[in-house]
């Protein structure tokens, strides 16, 4: 099968090229260079900017273009306009944040979307990334026709994660001693390693099977807690101790899910986005590994000495601070 891929060198469709390429597809990637220059030397390599210049996908025909980065209808369009019929089966990876936060527990496919607002806007912001994303989704099925498929993740994880939040607890927790944990032990939170996502995505061309799914790892109920404790199991020395600061706490002493990644800064509504029924995507084939396995990944990669990302978590000594305030408070 000819897939083309736009992106393919960072975290999510870097996994999603790896293994295309795994199971002998011709592969090409559309790409600014920036990253992943010597990735996937059998593949062809395509440069370009999305925003700017599309000249160099004006010639050649795939059975399937995997879009990763697309944040805006107009990038949907204007590869739509490139490609002109060339492109194959379209697959958009979206997000659960394209529901509205009014979505019920356990909520599936079919629960009300977030609202567009502004789908001419060019600045991405908290407030209208879903929207955006939902009108993404319709531009990819109005222009690529109705066998369009849509994914929609939860929170990726994996090796190569640029975002470093889930990695952050894993670093953390290696280090040991008491560390300070965000809420409630129960508050639900969903994670999809973006391996078990990328094959999975792969099978789904390769099957010919379309639709819309929810790409999460877990059956609700699945919550911090447990996330933490498939971490320490991993990778926590001996005598390592969550201690649970409650949520009113932590934001009256200033943190937010910058600080604690992940958190959902005791919001009922985003906790709900992170119960997304994975029911559909399971009965297609989705099969993700052990969280542990994951971990056990993530600690191992080849990563510089204290790598991480500028603005992910707090600093050792606030988090000693905060655990001897919030140690205080209880008396």
């Amino acid at each position: 099968m000819r897939i083309l891929i736009i992106g393919g060198t960072a975290f999510v469709g870097r996994h999603i090229a790896q293994a295309a390429a795994d199971r002998g597809h011709d592969l090409t990637l559309f790409h600014r260079g920036m990253t992943g220059a010597g990735l996937f030397p059998r593949a062809t390599h395509l440069s370009g900017d999305r925003d700017a210049d599309l000249s160099a996908l004006a010639t050649g025909s795939w059975d399937a273009t995997i879009d990763v980065c697309a944040y805006f209808p107009r990038q949907v369009r204007s590869l739509a306009a490139a490609l002109r019929g060339r492109g194959g089966r379209y697959v958009f990876i979206s997000s659960v944040s394209a529901y509205s936060l009014s979505v019920p527990p356990g909520y599936d496919e079919s629960a009300p979307l977030a609202e567009i607002g502004d789908p001419d806007a060019t600045e991405i912001t908290d407030a209208n990334y879903g929207g955006l994303k939902v009108a993404c989704e319709q531009a990819g099925t109005e222009l690529f026709g109705p066998e369009t498929t849509i994914i929609r993740p939860t929170y990726v994880i994996g090796p190569h994660d640029r975002s470093y939040r889930f990695t952050w607890w894993v670093d953390r927790i290696a280090r040991g001693g008491t560390v300070l944990a965000p809420g409630d032990p129960a508050d639900p939170i969903q994670l999809i390693d973006a391996r078990d996502q990328a094959s999975w995505i792969v099978s789904l061309l390769e099957r010919s099977v379309t639709g819309t799914f929810h790409s999460v790892g877990s059956v609700p109920p699945f919550g911090f807690g447990d996330m933490l404790a498939a971490i320490a199991a991993e990778v926590a020395p001996a005598g390592t101790q969550l201690t649970w600061a409650d949520s009113e706490f932590l934001a009256g002493a200033g943190v937010d899910g910058a600080d604690l990644p992940l958190w959902d800064e005791g919001d009922a509504s985003a906790a709900n986005m992170n119960t997304a029924s994975p029911a559909a995507a399971f009965a297609a084939g989705l099969t993700p590994r052990p969280l542990r396995h994951s971990v056990a990944d993530i600690r191992s990669e080849a990563r510089a000495p204290g790598a991480g990302r500028t603005g992910v978590g707090i600093s050792a000594d606030r988090e000693a601070e905060l655990l001897a305030r919030w140690k205080r408070s209880c008396g």
